[in-house]
């Protein structure tokens, strides 16, 4: 295995960040809001299913009062 030095190393690195093709300002913005809206949604929905089950699992119990 060859082995490179720092300075070839860092080299590299630069070379491939170039490569990258980072998202515009709005296109970050647009991303980072959907995200945060699904992972908002996905909680509500595991909440709800959630206190459904306790519900359930209550009931099935008899635990409910």
């Amino acid at each position: 295995m060859a082995k490179t030095s720092p300075a070839q190393y860092v080299r590299e690195v630069r070379q491939e960040l170039a490569k990258v093709t980072w998202p515009s300002r709005k296109e970050l913005t647009v991303t980072t809001i959907s995200v945060i809206v699904m992972s908002a949604l996905a909680a509500l929905f595991f909440f709800a299913v959630d206190q459904l089950l306790a519900l359930a699992v209550k009931f099935v119990l008899g635990l409910g009062g």
